[in-house]
């Protein structure tokens, strides 16, 4: 399927698939839309000990569902050829074959295992999975800076979301050129906001429009 813009950004990069599933029975959990405006994926990585580098990944797409304490589903697709440093010459780089290689890899994909809980017993605390990434599969855990369901007075629904953060190895997906000038290590930042689905609407649905009413509320 084609990957749907985000309206906050125009370019980024790594597709990457995220389906969480927690502890307790089959039951189906409530669907959430991603709000695409507030979900973005963001990457540091430190130049030659000295600055950090920092991109980001802005054409997504994906879904998700919740249940507190109970299971958590989200996917999130990311193009990789969408990578954006602001800096032109260094994001042909990153697309090219020594790192993304986004010709031959126009995906990825992160599909999580396994959820710890906080200890509120309601809210992720972490998220084990896999990340496949230029073809290579890795494990990688989300861990959980903050998590917040609330109502949104903009859209009148109820918005569940929070920051997560994760640390990756560029060597062990065939990336380790330029190795004497950036780390191999790679830190993700994954910020994700989800908007509660009615009963009948599904994930291909449009986003909510926010009403006249709410129209003027802060998010």
């Amino acid at each position: 399927m084609p990957f749907p813009v985000c309206p906050a950004a125009t370019t980024a990069s790594l597709a990457l698939a995220l389906v969480a599933f927690g502890t307790a029975a089959p039951a189906a959990a409530t669907p959430y839309r991603l709000d695409l405006t507030h979900t973005t994926v963001h990457w540091e990585v430190v130049h030659r000990d000295t600055s950090t580098a920092r991109g980001r990944f802005d054409t997504l797409a994906g879904r998700a569902a919740f249940e507190p304490g109970r299971r958590l589903e989200v996917e999130i697709r990311v193009d990789p050829a969408s990578v954006s440093t602001g800096i032109r010459p260094f994001d042909t780089v990153l697309r090219g074959a020594s790192l993304l290689a986004v010709r031959e890899h126009p995906q990825a994909a992160f599909v999580s295992r396994r959820i710890d809980w906080a200890a509120d017993g309601l809210s992720p605390a972490a998220v084990h999975g896999e990340i496949t990434l230029k073809g290579r599969t890795q494990p990688l855990t989300l861990t959980a800076q903050r998590w917040r369901c609330g109502n949104n007075p903009l859209f009148g629904r109820e918005v569940c979301g929070g920051d997560f953060s994760a640390t990756l190895s560029r060597g062990a997906f065939g990336m380790g050129f330029a190795s004497s000038m950036a780390d191999d290590a790679v830190r993700l930042l994954v910020q994700v906001e989800a908007i509660r689905l009615e009963p009948g609407e599904d994930e291909g649905m449009p986003m909510p429009v926010p009403t006249a009413a709410n129209s003027g509320s802060s998010r």
